[in-house]
Formats: C-alpha cells, sequence, structure tokens
C-alpha cells in the first residue's frame, strides 16, 4: 500500500507549489485507501466575473486529479463571501459586488467548470455559501472573529503593503478570511486547493478547523498562470486571457500566440504531458518550437471540444497565418451605410471592447480594412458590402451594409 500511496502523491504534487503538509496529506490517503472513505477536496469560487479562463482551470485541473483517485470535489460558490471581496494580492479594497451581478455569475460557473470536471453526483458536490453565512447570527460572527487575533490577520502581505503605503485597511476586510475558512469547517474538508494568492485564506481555514475541533484541512497551493502577454497574471480586465468558452479557432490562435520559453508552464499546468514527454517538447535540439506549440494547441482544444475541432483549428490557423489567406467563416456584421469612425466601427464590428481599445490598436498598426493598413482612429470609413475588417492576427469582421 505505501508504494501505492507514494505513487499517488508523486502524481498529486505535479505542478504544485507547496502543500501544508505532504506529510499530512500521504496519511490522509492512506487512512482514506484502508477506510473506503473519499478525501473531501474542497474549492471555492467567488462569481466575480461570468468566464472562466485557462488560469481558473489550473486549481480545476488538480480538483479533477483527486476525482480521478476516487475522492469527492466540493466545489463552493462564494455567492455571499463575493459581497465582501476578496482582498487577496489587492493594493485597494475591491468594489462589492449587487446580489443581482453575483447570481448572473455564477450562473455560468457549474456550466464552465463542468468542462474540467466530472460532475456526477458521487464525485461532485456543489455547494453556496450564502446556505450557510447568511443564516450566523451576529454572536456566531463575533466567536468566529474571536478565533484570529488582528496580529495575525494583518501578517497578510497584502494589507502590510497597503498599511506601509498608507493605504487604509477597512475592518470588514478581516471577515472574508475568516468567513472562508468557516466553510471548510460546514463542508468538513479534508484538502483545500487554491492559487498562490489564496495560501493565507486556506491556512486560516486549518486554524479555524482546530478551533472548531476538526482535524486541519491540508492545503496545496497551485502557480498563477501567466497570461498571453508573458508577464502578467491571466486575467480578462487585462485581456490576456484565454476562456474556456472561446471558440476553438480563437483558443488554438491564442496558444500559438505564447513565446516558446511559456510553453513548459502551460504544458505542465495544462495537459496531462508526461514530464519527460515534455523535456523533450521544450528541447528545441529534439523538437522545433512552432511543432511544440501546435501539438499544446491541439491538446488545449481537444479538452474542451475533440480532436476534430482541434485539427480544424490548427488547419485553419496554417491557411491564415501562415499562408496569409482569409479564414473561412467570418462573422459578418449589418450596419447602416453612413461614413463611420474607423475607431468606432471596430467597437460596432465588437473586434475590440471599447472606443479606446479601437484607438490603441489603430495607432499600433494592428487594424487593416480590406488589406489596407489604417494609422488614424478619426478617419471615416464608408462602409461597403463584403468589406473585410481585421484587427491583429486572429480578429475578422465581414460587413454588409443595411
Amino acid at each position: 500500500m505505501k508504494k501505492d500511496i507514494t505513487k499517488k502523491l508523486d502524481a498529486l504534487k505535479r505542478g504544485t507549489v507547496e502543500i501544508f503538509s505532504e506529510e499530512e496529506l500521504a496519511k490522509k490517503l492512506e487512512i482514506s485507501a484502508k477506510n473506503g472513505n473519499p478525501l473531501r477536496i474542497k474549492l471555492g469560487l467567488d462569481p466575480t466575473s461570468p468566464d472562466i479562463h485557462l488560469g481558473h482551470t489550473v486549481v480545476l485541473r488538480k480538483m479533477r486529479q483527486f476525482q480521478d483517485l476516487g475522492h469527492k470535489a466540493v466545489l463552493i460558490i462564494g455567492d455571499y463571501t463575493a459581497r465582501i471581496g476578496d482582498p487577496s494580492g489587492q493594493n485597494s479594497i475591491r468594489p462589492v459586488l449587487t446580489p443581482e451581478q453575483i447570481e448572473k455569475n455564477a450562473e455560468t460557473y457549474f456550466e464552465q467548470a463542468g468542462k474540467i470536471l466530472d460532475t456526477s453526483k458521487d464525485k461532485l458536490e456543489v455547494r453556496y455559501n450564502s446556505e450557510w453565512l447568511e443564516k450566523m447570527t451576529l454572536i456566531e460572527m463575533i466567536h468566529l472573529a474571536a478565533k484570529k487575533t488582528v496580529a495575525q490577520m494583518l501578517q497578510r502581505d497584502s494589507f502590510k503593503k497597503r498599511l506601509e503605503n498608507n493605504i487604509d485597511v477597512y475592518t470588514h476586510e478581516f471577515l472574508y478570511p475568516l468567513m472562508q475558512a468557516y466553510d471548510s469547517v460546514v463542508i468538513k474538508s479534508d484538502v483545500e486547493l487554491g492559487g498562490t494568492d489564496q495560501t493565507f485564506n486556506n491556512l486560516v481555514g486549518r486554524d479555524i478547523q482546530r478551533a472548531y475541533d476538526q482535524p486541519p484541512q491540508i492545503v496545496i497551493t497551485m502557480p498563477i498562470l501567466v497570461g498571453l502577454d508573458g508577464t502578467e497574471k491571466m486575467s480578462k480586465s487585462k485581456d490576456n486571457y484565454i476562456g474556456v468558452t472561446d471558440d476553438p479557432n480563437d483558443m488554438f490562435g491564442k496558444v500559438m500566440s505564447i513565446s516558446d520559453d511559456m510553453m513548459e508552464n502551460y504544458f505542465t499546468l495544462l495537459t496531462d504531458m508526461p514530464a519527460e514527454k515534455i523535456a523533450e517538447l521544450i528541447d528545441q535540439n529534439k523538437t522545433h518550437p512552432k511543432q511544440a506549440k501546435v501539438l499544446l494547441g491541439k491538446t488545449i482544444v481537444t479538452q474542451f471540444y475533440d480532436a476534430q475541432a482541434a485539427d480544424s483549428a490548427a488547419q485553419e490557423f496554417e491557411k491564415v497565418f501562415a499562408k496569409g489567406q482569409m479564414p473561412d467563416d467570418i462573422d459578418e456584421i449589418k450596419i447602416a451605410a453612413e461614413p463611420i469612425m474607423a475607431s468606432k466601427l471596430l467597437l460596432t464590428c465588437k473586434l475590440v471592447s471599447s472606443g479606446g481599445d479601437g484607438k490603441r490598436m489603430i495607432k499600433q498598426s494592428a487594424v487593416s480594412i480590406d488589406g489596407i493598413k489604417i494609422t488614424d482612429p478619426n478617419s471615416q470609413i464608408a462602409p461597403a458590402n463584403g468589406m473585410i475588417i481585421q484587427v491583429g492576427k486572429r480578429k475578422f469582421a465581414k460587413l454588409k451594409v443595411k
């Protein structure tokens, strides 16, 4: 049995940053194997945005790995804690979402997480923490707050940095890690997963479980996936993300845009490729970088769609980008015949997120109309049937004049 536990532990350690602690995890795995009771693996997601991107899937994939080993995933939708806002890694207080925003965002979470997790009832339990937090009385909240000292809460890096820079830290922000920790008590978490930005919160969970006479959960932290820009954390707000609902062509094209030195990280965190194979793929003496990147793109697209969609996306990429041809399927946009400012045209065609973004792309010479570069954001464009608008390498639109 020890050999089997060691093998499982080695597999679970792949791609992790820290495990608090590895010895405790080995012991829990051994006890679970002996008594046949699956471990309860907790992951909390605050519905602060409606979309899940590949950065989120790093932790979801680790949860799926536990499921495949016979354990139960407990996905907590933080519809109540989202009303406070997690201050993790923030230099200022986060804006509080309305209940309507939270509900709208939460609606899509289960469907998107289901692209990675096993959603069968014996493998996945989905809970909303408003179920218990909304019912807490003031005295119960006071008793919970009494489990940690102010000095302990101020050990959080983001709080310390804000105080050092004379930026206010509000009392209610102390409640977030306590409430998230209480989630672990309610669902009797054995293991909690999270990104490195959640380390403080998850370790508070260990302390609070002890305070409520429960065995402390194991905390496993995963690295933050770097976005397409190669520097910042993958984020929708930074427009450097790959969404799990992106269409196959866009998903593949975005993967192909990453730098060569990011491939090892993406292969390790986003695929099940063996470490030996990854080492071979990133060795330019053994594998050409483009060949490796095509395999990465096809592997990722296959996970969310199928092999046929992946092959088709690879072929479309080769046609459009390597051979300079137009894609087969370009969205047709109906538009009035009146002249329109170039930056506004991009927004109308949904090729940019804002007018400012459109101006920026034009100034960067990233926009062409019928193959001709546009350099003045304020230039007037006369729409014509069949006119092709291109932004960057992957975004196209065809005009149809009303």
